[in-house]
């Protein structure tokens, strides 16, 4: 085949894998599958797939956070705080108030950090990073101050949050019941709603969206609430499957998601990207900490090839994508 044959057929790569951008990344996740049952055989079975996806789920819900706030150029480095205290503030009035009512008190923190977010960035023209970094921190110190004045009470996590997060059906993770239908609605209204239009709009030229009549400040106000309230339900869905509410539930999950959602193609920059590849790239994290489990390797060393694969696979799908 000639030079010009194969720069031919590299740039009609590039372009179908830009046109269909989750299809690498499925192909990757079988990949690490694979070479987790070609070096332990029978590990890949029915229970495995349902841990896997069991664990995958919070960090993709937590994940779409970052997709949806990346999408506008933007980013929320609060979520996993407004998780942690959604599921720490539910589990210590469940005693006091009850479950129904201690599930939606637990919710309004999150909410309101988002609106606080939103409100930041789309009026006070905060920079996302700076405005979701300085809510996060301080929303961690008033979590510390609340803990002071209920660590008497105690703290109780609802059989039904933990038949959510670690119960099964039928061998598939009852998460499922949740995750589905959620996944389902955003990716359908990323796609089919003038919200989700107007998500990319900003991300890709947020000038001309305001030459064209969008109010921003109304989309990033409801943006930043959404995540709000969407971390707040992964704090819930999370503590059911930990058992065990704490100071710093959620907060390693920051990082990962934020890592998910752009390995799943969602550009820093806005304007490009899905939460369908989101998912895929929960996934793949979440294998790919199985591997490296497996591998029986130091933390600190698992921290390190963790974050070069991620390098790794986050430069070539975009060196990729990017081929026209």
């Amino acid at each position: 085949m000639s030079v010009a044959n194969q720069t031919s057929s590299l740039k009609r790569l590039g372009r179908f894998l830009a046109d269909n951008p989750i299809i690498p990344l499925i192909i990757l996740l079988v990949l690490l599958v694979g070479v987790l049952e070609f070096m332990r055989p029978g590990i890949v079975n029915e229970r495995w797939i349902g841990n896997t996806i069991k664990f995958a789920i919070p960090l993709a819900m937590l994940a779409a956070c970052q997709t949806m706030t990346m999408l506008t150029g933007g980013i929320d480095l609060s979520a996993a705080v407004a998780a942690t205290i959604s599921a720490f503030v539910m589990a210590t009035q469940v005693p006091v108030v009850g479950v129904p009512l201690a599930i939606l008190i637990g919710l309004l923190p999150a909410i309101l950090i988002g609106l606080v977010n939103g409100f930041g960035v789309a009026i006070c023209r905060v920079h996302p990073l700076i405005m979701t970094l300085g809510t996060g921190l301080i929303g961690t110190g008033c979590l510390q101050v609340y803990q002071r004045f209920v660590i008497a009470t105690g703290s109780v996590v609802p059989d039904s949050l933990a038949w959510l997060g670690t119960g099964r059906t039928w061998g598939l993770p009852n998460a499922l019941l949740l995750f589905v239908p959620f996944a389902a609605l955003l990716i359908w209204g990323q796609r089919r709603t003038g919200f989700g239009r107007l998500l990319y709009a900003l991300g890709s030229n947020e000038t001309a969206s305001k030459i064209s009549g969008v109010r921003s400040w109304q989309v990033y106000l409801a943006l930043y609430a959404l995540s709000g309230l969407i971390a707040g339900v992964t704090g819930l869905l999370y503590v059911g499957l930990i058992k065990a509410p704490s100071l710093s539930l959620v907060n390693p999950l920051l990082l990962p998601s934020v890592a998910a959602a752009v390995i799943g193609g969602t550009s820093i920059f806005g304007g490009r990207g899905g939460y369908s590849g989101t998912v895929v790239g929960a996934l793949i994290l979440t294998v790919l900490g199985t591997l490296l489990t497996l591998l029986q390797m130091p933390e600190g060393a698992r921290r390190i090839l963790f974050g070069l694969i991620i390098l790794a696979v986050t430069t070539i799908y975009i060196r990729l994508t990017n081929q026209r």
